[in-house]
């Protein structure tokens, strides 16, 4: 029997928490509720690194020199080790993630890290048909200062997959909730798309879903078959800035993208 898929939230002086997705997804029509925002500033500043489980040394002063400004940190492959989760607790309102597979000790899957709580938690997993591992996805939801709600998606997705048809099948629920919900949208991670058929089914998504790619203009992403792996897509916000901060911290290079809330691009 396949296992009930939840997120565990981690919360400064309280106990882990397990939220299981909701009953009722984002766009069903029931108002949420007003949170405290995600950012009170002109600017939302965002990380997105594959952490690399915290296998090589230094991956802690790298999130301390770049993520403790941010307002949101969104890793993938964070494994819950006592180190990590004391960065989140401390410098963080909390942190959301959901274990995609257990390592011996701590679980492994995306996490999401925020300088306000969730007023929407929604965890997904896909199993990786080949591997029999799982990846993971995030979709959380935050208040924003001009009343709106931000949507952020946090995505591992599959790698070793024939064809895409599993692929496509990750970015079905997320796109579901991504379509219904009329605010801005941050939707970033590792997306696996080293071939053709993969950058181009990412791209369909994409578009289908109103989403547009940030671009970087020093772009040292981690790459494979020429292709790079990590992306930051967004909606109804504007670019202020976009980096890739060169790290051997990881196997992949931490993308940081500096958003005006509220400021969409012009189209």
């Amino acid at each position: 029997m396949r296992r009930k898929t939840y997120a565990m939230r981690y919360v400064a002086g309280q106990p882990a928490e397990r939220i299981f997705p909701p009953g009722a997804m984002l766009h069903v029509g029931k108002a949420l509720p007003p949170g405290t925002p995600l950012t009170t500033e002109s600017t939302l500043r965002v990380l997105v690194w594959n952490i690399f489980k915290q296998q090589r040394a230094d991956w802690l002063s790298v999130l301390q020199n770049f993520g403790k400004d941010a307002h949101l940190v969104l890793l993938q492959e964070a494994q819950t080790t006592p180190e990590l989760v004391r960065f989140a607790t401390s410098n963080y309102l909390a942190a959301d993630q959901v274990p995609a597979f257990a390592l011996p000790q701590h679980p492994s899957g995306v996490m999401t890290l925020a300088s306000a709580h969730p007023v929407y938690c929604c965890p997904l997993r896909e199993r990786e048909p080949l591997l029999r591992l799982s990846k993971s996805a995030l979709v959380t939801a935050y208040a924003l200062p001009n009343d709106q709600m931000l949507m952020v998606v946090n995505i591992h997705a599959v790698n070793f997959s024939l064809g895409i048809d599993v692929y496509s099948k990750q970015l079905g629920p997320i796109g579901e909730q991504i379509i219904h919900h009329r605010g801005p949208v941050i939707m970033a991670g590792d997306f696996n798309a080293w071939s053709r058929q993969r950058i181009n089914a990412l791209y369909t998504f994409a578009r289908d879903m109103g989403l547009e790619e940030v671009s970087f203009t020093d772009d040292h992403r981690r790459k494979a078959f020429g292709r790079p792996l990590d992306f930051v897509f967004y909606r109804g916000l504007g670019v202020a800035e976009a980096s890739v901060l060169v790290t051997r911290a990881s196997d992949h290079n931490p993308l940081l993208v500096e958003f005006h809330p509220g400021k969409p691009a012009l189209l």
